[in-house]
């Protein structure tokens, strides 16, 4: 494949470095410390099961489900302008 000036494998190291920043996004957003019985936002019990699953949840599955849309982040586009711009 042509890509100009780019090098051979200049896609793939964009892509590789757009997986890398969006792991290191999602493991800096992980809890950190103890879990908590009781969700800190609404008072609901927190399951063990999410506490084991999840240390240092601070979370009830509703509330984090919430948190998660407001922060509306939707990905990456990394399909290339030329599939974009045909639209």
């Amino acid at each position: 494949m042509a890509t100009g000036w780019a090098g051979d494998g200049a896609v793939q190291d964009q892509i590789d470095a757009t997986i890398k920043d969006a792991i290191k996004r999602a493991r800096s957003q992980l809890p950190q410390g103890p879990g908590l019985e009781h969700c800190e936002e609404c008072d609901a019990a927190i399951p063990e099961a999410r506490r084991k699953a999840m240390p240092g949840v601070r979370l009830c599955v509703s509330c984090q489900e919430a948190r998660d849309k407001e922060q509306g982040f939707a990905g990456y586009n990394r399909r290339g302008s030329k599939d974009s711009q045909l639209r």
